[in-house]
């Protein structure tokens, strides 16, 4: 049983102005699966859920007829989640999940920092799926030129590509360049199914549902371009994603040690880090994942999600170079391994 298996989860809702947040968010919240729902938002009118009001709770609140609160985000995000928490602890409502849906010009690592850091909030909540939504008419330029946009799509757990049916432009290429920033997040069609099972669940915290989740980050073909050592000039990408690998297994605390020292002095440049780690003295693999500053927890699986037993380590990071952090990383598992040979 994970340690976060009585925390509610923190769902999060991006992508840049335009892009569909709101109309991926009410079909979402039609579906009885999302009916015991929080919903935070900015504004009422940039939302759009009139049709979907069903009961004024209070100035902040209204019930939809799905079931699920919405409400404003006031103050701050910390602020309205203790007081949507507080309510519920006093049996005012229930709800088993938080959805959190930002503005379009919103840098979601903050979101993610209120998480981690508040001590109340990481006490009750903890972090799911993140869900951007990407235009395909706009996708390719906004991409390359909209910083908020890149981070967006570079911390997502779930891709949503949304007007691919009025678009003339080019999906392939789109999808070369979401690869290229997060090889590891999913992407779907916004005119496909799509369920809350789909997007919102099945996250590396999900007991349910975590081996498949880590599957996502490691599958072959998603990293078949990321192997090579980027050049930045020639292809003009400041934020770029590559995977590392290492036959042999790392050692915990140099490796916590390293990635420590890494995030303290690169943290805002290292925008998204998923790793499979093959640890000594451990049976099972351990995952870790963190965004810029923010480590999550580790989560220890019982058994690997194929035969392939090597550490991998995806990196999302903006002006790094790979060769820099891998020869780095691996200075630190040969120092590690000298003392305990010594020992």
């Amino acid at each position: 049983m994970s340690r976060y298996a009585g925390y509610l989860p923190v769902n999060v809702i991006t992508g840049f102005l335009g892009s569909g947040k709101t109309t991926l968010l009410k079909r979402l919240l039609e579906s009885p699966d999302m009916a015991d729902t929080a919903v935070l938002i900015n504004e009422f009118g940039e939302i759009g859920l009139d049709h979907h009001l069903l009961e004024q709770v209070d100035e902040n609140i209204v019930m939809l007829q799905s079931g699920c609160l919405c409400c404003t985000i006031r103050d701050d995000l910390a602020t309205s989640m203790r007081d949507l928490w507080d309510r519920r602890a006093a049996g005012e409502f229930g709800f088993r999940r938080l959805v959190v849906e930002t503005t379009g010009l919103a840098d979601p690592a903050p979101i993610i920092y209120t998480l981690m850091a508040d001590p109340v909030i990481r006490y009750h909540f903890r972090l799911g799926n993140i869900i951007t939504t990407i235009d395909a008419v706009n996708g390719l330029s906004q991409l390359a030129r909209q910083p908020e946009s890149l981070k967006q799509a570079a911390v997502a757990d779930r891709i949503v590509l949304t007007k691919t049916d009025i678009s003339d432009e080019d999906e392939d290429g789109l999808r070369k360049r979401l690869r290229s920033v997060n090889p590891a997040a999913p992407v779907f069609l916004a005119q496909e199914k799509l369920t809350a099972a789909k997007l919102l669940t099945n996250d590396l915290y999900d007991p349910k549902a975590k081996s498949k989740e880590v599957a996502h980050w490691i599958d072959a073909e998603a990293f078949q371009d990321t192997h090579h050592h980027h050049d930045r000039n020639r292809h003009d990408e400041s934020i770029h994603a590559f995977c590392l690998t290492f036959d042999q297994p790392i050692d915990w605390t140099a490796f916590g040690i390293w990635l420590s020292m890494l995030l303290q002095a690169h943290g805002e440049d290292v925008l998204r880090v998923k790793g499979l780690l093959d640890v000594r003295g451990m049976a099972g693999p351990v995952a870790v994942h963190g965004v810029q500053h923010v480590v999550h927890p580790p989560v220890h699986l019982k058994r690997w999600p194929d035969d392939d037993r090597r550490s991998r380590i995806v990196f999302i990071v903006r002006d790094l170079e790979q060769r820099a952090i891998e020869d780095s990383l691996a200075a630190f598992n040969a120092l590690a391994e000298g003392h305990s040979a010594a020992a």
